[in-house]
């Protein structure tokens, strides 16, 4: 029997670092090597988006060849106890691809591109493989970007993510050292929920509310620990 109770899950890159995915929050600055400044704001499109392109096609073919992992999984297994809906600030599609059916994106879409003109929201486009090319155009003739919300851009998802976790009446925090705002605000919005619980490595650090329960691990590890009061919630 599935519960009525809704699971809404937060992740962030913790959630998708057992994958072998990189994440950009580390201490020289860099992300593969380059810094944020040149591949990850609008300013650096402007100013290059060979590169900027380039530096996302390799993004998108290691994401590509990458595989869910096992909190990926568990969570997915969890649709079969209750609704669960999951936002991510992860650009990755591993939630999706570990059979989440119900995953908004907040930072955008790696396996997607969008117009790079002034209606950048109307319309996404599915990436066929890694490689997004010079070529590839909107339907307005401008050239095509990856679907990622760089610094300094609004975040187009950000009212339905507030109205998701008004739904939540258990909030799990996954694998995010929520230091990137707005996104990182989101989690005050879950008010009716219950039962609220961040799992990280650094879970007993992380600047969060004392109705917090702090689990501290790994996503896999993490997930696979709250799991038996999770079932004990779900059948009150």
């Amino acid at each position: 029997m599935i519960s009525s109770k809704v699971i809404v899950v937060f992740s962030g890159a913790g959630a998708s670092a057992e994958s072998g995915i990189q994440t950009f929050r580390d201490s020289d600055g860099l992300w593969e090597e380059h810094r944020l400044e040149d591949v990850a704001t609008p300013e650096a499109w402007a100013a290059d988006p060979d590169l900027v392109t380039r530096f996302y096609n390799e993004r998108r073919k290691r994401i590509i060849e990458a595989k869910p992992n096992k909190g990926h999984l568990q969570l997915a297994e969890l649709e079969k106890m209750a609704s669960v809906k999951v936002i991510t600030q992860n650009i990755d599609d591993l939630h999706e691809r570990a059979g989440s059916s119900d995953v908004l994106h907040l930072h955008g879409n790696i396996r997607y591109s969008k117009s790079s003109g002034p209606n950048q929201e109307r319309e996404y486009y599915k990436i066929d493989g890694w490689e997004l090319k010079e070529s590839d155009r909107c339907s307005e003739g401008y050239r095509l970007r990856p679907h990622v919300v760089w610094f300094g851009e609004a975040v187009p998802a950000y009212e339905e993510a507030l109205s998701i976790l008004g739904l939540a009446d258990i909030l799990i925090v996954l694998g995010t050292s929520l230091q990137v705002y707005p996104a990182a605000g989101l989690i005050h919005y879950a008010m009716k929920a219950t039962h609220k619980y961040i799992v990280d490595p650094k879970a007993e650090t992380l600047d969060v509310p004392a109705d917090f329960i702090r689990v501290k691990g790994g996503a896999s590890e993490g997930i696979q620990n709250i799991l038996p009061e999770l079932k004990k919630v779900l059948s009150l």
